[in-house]
């Protein structure tokens, strides 16, 4: 394998591991067989696995979801993809309603092996109704594990996981990353669930981050390094399991915290991490604790204007220096 491997590939590389391993594995999307998807994220598949593996669907998020749900329940182990994440309020029934009841509602005769894959978030230009970034929308309904990596070697042990999990799992590739490259994984490469991962130590604040906001204070941390303040980066890597015991873990070291999320500040993610902090770690903090979160409005075309509502570096460090001088 190269000596680097972007965002993009790894999402094919995922796929096809687990297919090669795992006969029950199946794909079905729009354009994801002949036409390699339209983010080119499952290339080479159709012709590794053919037809019979490999589904392109009608324009039907409710016949994508229905029938992924469907082939689970009877056997395979479907990963099906919504081409972008707003979309998923077009199957929203299936996946708030059905698949994450099923188990429960057939007292655990029947269970749901699946993945939604859907491109996230904002970033690109690309509008009010192809930029949300909505983890948040899948965190309100129980029994739908979240993963959303942001890096390669994530995102094919975090496929890994996903397809081996009898759970559904909502997977989000973030639009920003694809083309982001990184350190290939090692051959049978498996990220567990709900492990969050440390990628950069600091002694003075803790930053939380997720999927495209994990570059965004990775660069913060090296310009407040610059001003004497070392900033802690943690990677949530899942929303569902929460890994809520590293973040404590930090905190316990750095005593301040900040989250850094693209969903908007109304109902984020980041909302949720800080609730559970003032209920386990409130003892912990030494100063109030900041939400770098989107703006609540639609996303705007104007890259100057989408610039003002999701996190930036710039919005980052102002908090962070707020923080340092309480």
């Amino acid at each position: 394998m190269a000596d680097v491997i972007t965002y993009r590939d790894a999402v094919a590389e995922g796929i096809a591991r687990e297919m090669r391993r795992d006969a029950s594995v199946v794909c079905l999307g729009e354009d994801i067989a002949a036409a390699g998807g339209v983010f080119k994220t499952t290339t080479g598949l159709l012709e590794e696995f053919g037809p019979g593996r490999v589904w392109d669907t009608p324009i039907s998020e409710q016949a994508i979801v229905g029938a992924a749900m469907g082939a689970a329940m009877t056997g395979m182990r479907p990963v099906a993809e919504i081409m972008f994440s707003d979309f998923l309020a077009c199957c929203w029934d299936y996946l708030a309603n059905e698949i994450p009841k099923v188990r429960y509602m057939t007292g655990g005769q029947v269970t749901v092996p699946l993945v939604v894959r859907t491109a996230n978030g904002g970033g690109l230009g690309f509008g009010a109704q192809h930029s949300q970034a909505t983890e948040n929308w899948a965190l309100t309904v129980p029994g739908l594990k979240i993963a959303a990596p942001a890096t390669p070697a994530d995102v094919v042990g975090m496929l890994a996981a996903a397809i081996r999990s009898d759970d559904p799992v909502v997977f989000f590739e973030h639009k920003g990353l694809f083309a982001t490259k990184g350190p290939p994984p090692p051959p049978g490469h498996v990220v567990e669930l709900g492990r969050a991962a440390v990628v950069r130590e600091g002694a003075d604040v803790t930053l939380v981050a997720l999927a495209s906001t994990v570059p965004l204070p990775l660069k913060a941390a090296g310009v407040l390094a610059g001003e004497g303040i070392e900033a802690e980066v943690v990677d949530l890597r899942c929303l569902v399991p929460l890994d809520a015991a590293t973040v404590l873990a930090s905190l316990g070291r750095t005593s301040r915290l900040v989250t850094v999320e693209e969903n908007p500040y109304q109902g984020g993610w980041g909302a949720t991490v800080v609730s559970v902090v003032a209920d386990e770690g409130f003892t912990l903090l030494d100063a109030p604790v900041r939400r770098v979160a989107g703006e609540c409005v639609p996303l705007p075309f104007a890259d100057s204007l989408e610039e003002q509502v999701i996190p930036t570096v710039d919005k980052i460090v102002t908090e962070v220096r707020r923080l340092a001088a309480y």
